[in-house]
């Protein structure tokens, strides 16, 4: 067996994360969104990639998020120093998901804003179990 080269380790690694990641540019158009993306939001990469975020992000959430993530391009660090979030998102069929998200900012070389990744994970059937046994 040979050793793969850099760039097919990065395209297995990026496949074959456990988590969803997605990465968009610094208008928030997705160029990068790997298997677990489309296992948990239900759209393919040749759907997603191209598309503006809004594509997983509910409606009335949109102007929020556009003003963080305008915000963190510009400073070039997110708020929640990477950690893990809970928030809602939009399934491709148009059905309310709960996902923890991380966020970061990508640089290049120089320093310069790339754009923002995120990893993520579905905890809609963790949230809805807590919600109701809260509710109880």
């Amino acid at each position: 067996m040979t050793a793969p080269s850099d760039l097919e380790l990065c395209r297995a690694i990026v496949e074959q994360t456990p988590d969803a990641l997605i990465f968009a540019d610094r208008d928030g158009v997705i160029k990068l969104w790997n298997a677990r993306a489309e296992a948990i939001f239900g759209y393919t990469a040749g759907e997603a990639i191209g598309k503006s975020l809004d594509l997983i992000i509910p409606e009335n959430l949109r102007a929020a998020h556009w003003s963080g993530y305008r915000q963190a391009i510009t400073l070039g660090h997110v708020k929640s120093g990477g950690q893990a979030m809970a928030t809602r998102a939009t399934h491709k069929l148009g059905r309310k998901l709960y996902v923890e998200l991380a966020f970061g900012i990508i640089r290049d070389l120089q320093h310069g804003v790339l754009g923002a990744v995120a990893t993520g994970r579905d905890i809609t059937q963790r949230y809805l179990a807590e919600r109701a046994q809260r509710s109880r």
